[in-house]
Parts: structure tokens; sequence; C-alpha cells
């Protein structure tokens, strides 16, 4: 499983690593292939965790590549999970119902 950082224009190979990843098998799963400098960098990975990439480097992205990575991830963003979206609306119907629920029951 191979993770591409077109921030640093690398390519990390991380199947060897995905047992140990503190964050878990899924996140690493998730951005298997594509372009993941943001979702690394969002984090806020130790300079540990940073340090640890250099055993896992394959080598870098030729510029086909990169571009190649950034549009596949940023289509992937664009149809992601929708977690988000769920969890604000949840969130806005809990809000409206209590709302609601003050409003009418003002004495």
């Amino acid at each position: 499983m191979n993770w591409a950082s077109s921030g640093i224009n690398a390519e990390y190979g991380v199947t060897s690593f995905i047992d140990e990843h503190p964050g878990g098998v899924e996140v690493l799963l998730e951005h298997a292939g594509l372009e993941a400098t943001y979702a690394f960098e969002d984090v806020g990975h130790s300079m540990d965790a940073r340090d640890l990439l250099s055993q896992y480097y394959i080598g870098d992205l030729h510029e086909d590549e990169r571009k190649a990575k950034a549009i596949e991830t940023s289509n992937k963003e664009d149809g992601g999970s929708g977690l988000n979206g769920i969890v604000m609306s949840l969130a806005f119907a809990v809000l409206a119902g209590l709302a609601f629920y003050i409003f009418n029951n003002r004495a």
C-alpha cells in the first residue's frame, strides 16, 4: 500500500507500518494510493512521526503523477463519506427541536 504526498512530491510505502500506526488501519487505507499531504498535516504529526517517513520512502513522484494524484484526491474529497454533513444536520435538527420546545413552552 502506497501513500503519495505531492506537498513534498514523494511516495511512501507504508504497508509494513499499517499494524503499528497509532491512528489505526482505517486512516491509512482511506488514503492509500492518494495524495495525502493535507490529511497528514491536518492531524499534526510529531517530529518523530515525520522522521519515520524516511524509512518508508519509495521515491519522488513524476510530475504527471503529481497532477494525477491531486485530481484523484480532489474527486474523492468531493464525493466523500459525508459524515460531516450528517453530523451538522443532526446538530441543526437538535437545536431546532430545542428552540421549538422552548418557544412553545414559554409561560
